[in-house]
C-alpha cells in the first residue's frame, strides 16, 4: 500500500519536473553556462525536498499524533474560553439591572463631576504653600499685556466708511422739493424781463417790479410832471382816452428820490421811451409794470409763507426772483451736479461746517452762474447731511488684522528667579508661569468625586424605590431610556448651554411612564445639579418649573395638538419663573433690565423649542424602545389601520365579535382602574390571526356548513387550526411592528385553555377506537396565561361574549306581558359566574393580578353592558291580514 502511494507520488512529481524542464528549456536556461548549473542545482534540490516530504508524511506517525494531540488541546482551550465567555454573558444578562444601574452611576458621576478630574493644588487667589523659583530660564508670554496691546491697536485702527444709499436718496428728495418750491414761486412772479430790454434795461425792470410803493408813486408823479412841463413848453395838448390813461397819482407830499440812482435811471428810461413813442404806448408800459408788480407781490407773500413752514430760509427775493429763466435753469442743473459729486465723495460724521461750505463753493464755481452762487450754496447746505456710515464688518476685519499683527509680549524669567513667595497670594501671572514650568500639579479630587457618587447613588436608589411602587413595571430598555433622557440635562449644561432639555425630559418621561416617575427624576436632578455644576439659580428653577409642568400633565393628554399646547404652557412657565426670580433678587431693575427680559424670552423659546423636539422624537422613541402611550394607543385603535381594515373585510364575523369583546373589556377596565386605552387597542388586535383561515371559525361561516364537520372531520386537525390563530396572529403583529404590549393580548387572551369542543370529540373517538390516545396538550393553547390585569380582563370578556350571544339567541320572551329582562338577567349572571369560576379554577388568572373578589364584579359589569345592548323593547300589537290591529 505504501509502495503504491510512493509510486503515485513519484509519477506526479516526474510529470511536474518534466513540465518545468520543458519550460526552462524554452526559455534557454539549460544551456551550458554558469546560470544553467545553478538552475540544475535548484531542480535537484526541489526533487530531494519533495521526496523527503513524502517520506516524512508516510513514516512519521508519531509526529502526526503529537500534532493531533496539540490540536485537541487547543480545541479544548477554545471551548473552555467560549464556555467562560458564555457564563459571563449569562451572568451579565441575569444581572442586567445591576449593570444598567452601575452604568447610570458612572455616567452621571462622570458628567456632573467633570470639573473634579483635572483640579490643581495651586489656584489663583490662594496663598502659596511654599516659595517657588524658576528651574531654568524661559521666555513666557504675558497674555494680559498682549491682549491689552492688541485691544488698543484694534481700537485705534482706521474705520471703514461706506456710502448710505438711503441717506443719498433722502438728500436728493429734499433738494428736489426745494427746487420745486422755487419753480412754483418763480411761476407766480412771472418771467424776467417782462418787457423788451431795448426800451427798459433788465436792471430797471427788476427795480420797477420790486421797488416800494412810495418810489413807484413818486416815479409816476415825476413822469406826469415831466409831461405837464412839456405841454406848457409846446402849448399843445395831448388827447388821450380815459381808458388808456394810467391811474392818476394821488396827491402826496413830494419826496426827493434824486439820490436813488435806480429811481433816476428808471425815470430817465421811461421819459426816453415816451419821447420816442406815443402817450398810449407809455400808458401800456406803465400798466404792464403795474401787473408785474402785483405778481411780484404775490410771489413775495408765497415766499414768506414758505419760510414759515421750512426751518431754514434759503430763498431771498433778490436771489430767486431776479434770475432770468436761463440762469435759473443753469443754476438747477449746476446744483444737481454739485450735489451728486459731493455725495459721491461722501460726507463723514463730524465734518466741520466751514470745510463743507468750502467744498460746496468749490463745486458750484464750475456749474452755476456767478449771480446765483450764493442761492445755490444756501440750497445745498440746507439739504446736505453726512452720508457715510461705519462698515462694521470691514472695520472689524481691519481691527482683527491689526491686532493679529501685534507680536506677543514675552517676559523673560531667569533661572532661580522667585516666582511666588510662601504665603503670598497667587496671581494669574504667577499661575501662568507655574503652569509653563509644569509646577502646577493636577490631580483627580477623589474625595469630592466619591461624595458626588454617593449623592447620585442615593438618588438612583430613590428612583428604584419609586419604580417598584408604581403600576408600570420598567424593562431594561425603559431604564436605559430614562438614563439617556436624564443625562441630556447635565450634558448640555457642561457644554455651556443653560437652556437645557428640562421640558423635553418632562414631556417624554411623563408621556411614557407617568407623572410619578417623571416628577421623581426632575425633582432629584434639581439639588444634584445645584451642588455639582455652576449654573444660575434662576435658570435652574426656570428649567425645573417647565419640567415639572410637563411631567405632571403629559400623560393626561390624548392628542399631539394638546401636547403642542402644553409646550406653549411650558414656555410661558419657564420665562415667567426666570423673570419672577430675577425680580425677587433685585436684578430686574436698573440698567440691566433689558438683559433680564431678553434672558426670560430665551428661556421661554428654549422651553418651546425642546417641547417641539420632544414631540418630533416621541414616535421614533416609541418604536425603538417599544413603548405605548395614550396617543399611540389611540392611533393603533383607529379602524383605518391596515390590519383592522383587513379584519373587518376578510372576517366580518370576527370583527363584530372583536367590537363586542372590546366593549365588555373597556367597561370592566374602567371600573377596575386599569389602562382603558391599552385594553381597547389590545382587544381590537387579539383575534387578527383568524384571518389565516376565516371559515375555520364559526362566526365567519354565515350559516354555511361547518368545514370541521364536513371537510376535516378530525378533531386533532381542527384543534391545530384553532390554535394556529394565535401563532399566525403573532406573525402578523410582528410584521406590522405592533408594540409588545399589544402583541401580548394575542396569546394571553387564550392562555393555556382547553379547546373543549374538539377535545370532547377526540375523547368520543378514543372510546370507539382504543388505539387512539388523547393527549390534553394537543387540545390546549400554548400560552402564556395572562400576565397583566388588562390581558386577564380580555380573556374573560372573550370567553363570556360567546355565552352572552348564545343566551341572547335562546332567551325569548315567553309572553307579551313578560319582559326580556326578567327572563335573561339572572340566567346571564349565573352563566358568567360559572365561566369565570372555571377560568379561576383552571389557574388561568394566577399571574394576572386579578383577585377572586373581582370575578363577581366583572361578571356584573359584563351583564350590565349586555343589557345596554339588548334593552327592553316596546311590544308592538300584532297586525291582521288587512294591516289593522287586533282590536281595530
Amino acid at each position: 500500500m505504501k509502495m503504491q502511494q510512493f509510486l503515485q507520488f513519484l509519477t506526479q512529481q516526474l510529470t511536474n519536473w518534466r513540465r518545468q524542464y520543458k519550460g526552462l528549456r524554452r526559455k534557454g536556461k539549460l544551456m551550458r553556462s554558469a546560470k544553467s548549473k545553478t538552475h540544475r542545482r535548484e531542480l535537484l534540490r526541489t526533487v530531494l525536498k519533495n521526496v523527503i516530504l513524502f517520506l516524512s508524511k508516510t513514516n512519521d506517525k508519531s509526529e502526526r499524533r503529537k500534532q493531533e494531540r496539540a490540536l485537541q488541546l487547543k480545541t479544548k482551550s477554545v471551548k473552555t474560553k467560549s464556555t467562560i465567555y458564555r457564563v459571563c454573558l449569562n451572568w451579565l444578562h441575569q444581572q442586567r439591572s445591576l449593570v444598567i444601574l452601575a452604568i447610570a452611576l458612572v455616567s452621571l458621576t462622570g458628567i456632573m463631576g467633570h470639573k473634579l478630574y483635572n483640579q490643581t493644588q495651586i489656584q489663583v487667589g490662594n496663598p502659596a504653600p511654599q516659595t517657588i523659583t524658576a528651574p531654568y530660564t524661559a521666555n513666557i508670554e504675558d497674555q494680559k499685556k498682549t491682549e491689552s496691546q492688541r485691544q488698543a491697536v484694534s481700537q485705534t485702527s482706521l474705520q471703514v466708511l461706506m456710502v448710505d444709499a438711503r441717506m443719498n436718496e433722502q438728500i436728493k428728495e429734499n433738494l428736489q422739493q426745494l427746487l420745486d418750491d422755487g419753480n412754483e414761486i418763480r411761476a407766480v412772479a412771472g418771467a424776467i424781463p417782462f418787457f423788451t430790454p431795448v426800451v427798459l434795461s433788465i436792471s430797471t425792470q427788476r427795480y420797477l417790479r420790486s421797488c416800494p410803493d412810495s418810489e413807484w408813486q413818486g416815479m409816476l408823479v415825476a413822469v406826469e410832471n415831466t409831461k405837464n412841463h412839456q405841454k406848457k413848453a409846446t402849448g399843445r395838448t395831448v388827447a388821450s382816452s380815459a381808458s388808456n390813461q394810467p391811474p392818476t397819482p394821488q396827491k402826496i407830499k413830494p419826496v426827493d428820490f434824486s439820490q436813488n440812482t435806480d429811481f433816476t435811471q428808471a425815470v430817465a428810461e421811461l421819459e426816453s421811451y415816451r419821447v420816442t413813442t406815443s402817450e398810449k404806448n407809455l400808458s401800456l408800459v406803465i400798466a404792464q409794470i403795474s401787473q408785474a408788480r402785483q405778481r411780484y407781490t404775490q410771489a413775495t407773500a408765497k415766499l414768506l409763507q414758505l419760510e414759515t413752514v421750512t426751518p431754514e430760509a434759503v430763498y431771498e427775493e433778490s436771489l430767486l426772483l431776479d434770475l432770468s429763466d436761463a440762469e435759473w435753469e443753469t443754476t438747477q442743473m449746476g446744483i444737481h451736479q454739485s450735489a451728486e459729486r459731493i455725495l459721491t465723495q461722501g460726507i463723514p460724521q463730524g465734518l466741520p461746517k466751514n470745510i463743507l461750505q468750502d467744498a460746496v463753493s468749490l463745486q458750484l464755481q464750475s456749474f452755476v452762474p456767478e449771480s446765483a452762487e450764493s442761492l445755490a450754496k444756501k440750497l445745498l447746505l440746507a439739504v446736505l447731511k453726512p452720508n457715510l456710515q461705519k462698515d462694521e464688518e470691514q472695520t472689524k476685519q481691519n481691527a482683527q488684522k491689526a491686532a493679529a499683527g501685534v507680536p506677543p509680549v514675552m517676559m523673560k524669567v531667569r533661572y532661580g528667579q522667585v516666582i511666588v513667595r510662601k504665603g503670598a497670594q497667587i496671581t494669574a501671572w504667577n499661575f501662568k508661569v507655574l503652569e509653563h514650568y509644569h509646577l502646577v500639579h493636577r490631580q483627580v479630587k477623589w474625595h469630592e468625586l466619591v461624595k458626588l457618587a454617593g449623592v447620585i447613588a442615593i438618588a438612583i436608589a430613590l428612583i428604584v424605590w419609586v419604580e417598584r411602587h408604581i403600576d408600570y413595571e420598567l424593562r431594561q430598555r425603559d431604564r436605559l431610556l430614562v438614563l439617556l433622557l436624564t443625562l441630556s440635562v447635565p450634558g448640555l449644561v457642561t457644554m455651556g448651554l443653560p437652556y437645557t432639555t428640562w421640558s423635553a425630559v418632562g414631556l417624554l418621561l411623563g408621556s411614557f411612564y407617568g407623572p410619578t416617575l417623571a416628577l421623581t427624576v426632575v425633582g432629584l436632578l434639581l439639588p444634584i445639579l445645584a451642588i455639582s455644576l455652576d449654573i444660575s439659580k434662576a435658570a435652574l428653577l426656570a428649567g425645573v418649573g417647565g419640567g415639572i409642568l410637563g411631567s405632571y400633565i403629559a400623560q393626561r393628554l390624548r392628542s399631539r395638538e394638546e401636547l403642542a399646547l402644553l409646550g406653549v404652557a411650558i414656555a410661558l412657565t419657564q420665562g415667567g419663573i426666570y423673570l419672577v426670580v430675577k425680580i425677587l433678587i433685585g436684578q430686574a431693575f436698573g440698567s440691566t433690565w433689558y438683559l433680564v427680559l431678553r434672558e426670560a424670552g430665551l428661556f421661554a423659546l428654549s422651553g418651546l423649542g425642546w417641547s417641539v423636539i420632544a414631540l418630533g422624537l416621541s414616535p421614533y422613541l416609541e418604536k425603538v424602545f417599544d413603548l405605548v402611550t395614550p396617543i399611540r394607543l389611540a392611533e393603533l385603535a383607529n379602524p383605518n389601520r391596515p390590519l383592522l381594515k383587513r379584519l373587518a373585510t376578510e372576517t366580518p364575523g370576527t370583527f363584530q365579535h372583536t367590537l363586542f369583546v372590546a366593549t365588555l373589556a373597556e367597561a370592566a377596565a374602567k371600573q377596575l382602574g386599569c389602562n382603558v386605552e391599552l385594553v381597547r387597542a389590545g382587544t381590537l388586535y387579539h383575534d387578527i390571526g383568524k384571518m389565516h383561515d376565516p371559515l375555520g371559525f364559526i362566526e365567519n361561516q354565515m350559516g354555511s356548513p361547518n368545514k370541521h364537520d364536513t371537510e376535516i372531520k378530525d378533531p386533532w386537525k381542527s384543534a391545530e387550526i384553532i390554535k394556529k390563530h394565535v401563532t399566525e396572529g403573532l406573525v402578523m403583529a410582528r410584521k406590522h411592528l405592533l408594540p409588545t404590549a399589544i402583541q401580548a393580548f394575542i396569546p394571553e387572551h387564550q392562555g393555556t385553555m382547553l379547546i373543549a369542543y374538539f377535545h370532547h370529540q377526540a375523547q368520543q373517538m378514543a372510546q370507539e377506537d382504543p388505539s387512539l390516545i388523547v393527549d390534553d396538550a394537543d387540545f390546549r393553547y400554548n400560552g402564556p396565561i395572562p400576565q397583566s390585569r388588562e390581558t386577564g380582563i380580555v380573556m374573560l370578556a372573550d370567553s363570556c361574549e360567546a355565552a352572552l350571544r348564545s343566551l341572547e339567541a335562546s332567551a325569548k320572551p315567553l309572553s307579551e306581558k313578560r319582559s326580556f329582562k326578567d327572563v335573561s338577567t339572572e340566567q346571564a349572571l349565573t352563566m358568567l359566574n360559572n365561566i369565570l369560576r372555571a377560568k379561576w379554577q383552571d389557574n388561568q388568572l394566577v399571574d394576572s393580578g386579578l383577585t377572586r373578589e373581582e370575578m363577581s364584579k366583572i361578571a356584573q359589569i359584563f351583564v350590565d353592558v349586555w343589557q345596554q345592548f339588548h334593552h327592553k323593547r316596546i311590544a308592538y300589537p300584532k297586525l291582521n291580514a288587512n294591516g289593522t290591529g287586533r282590536n281595530s
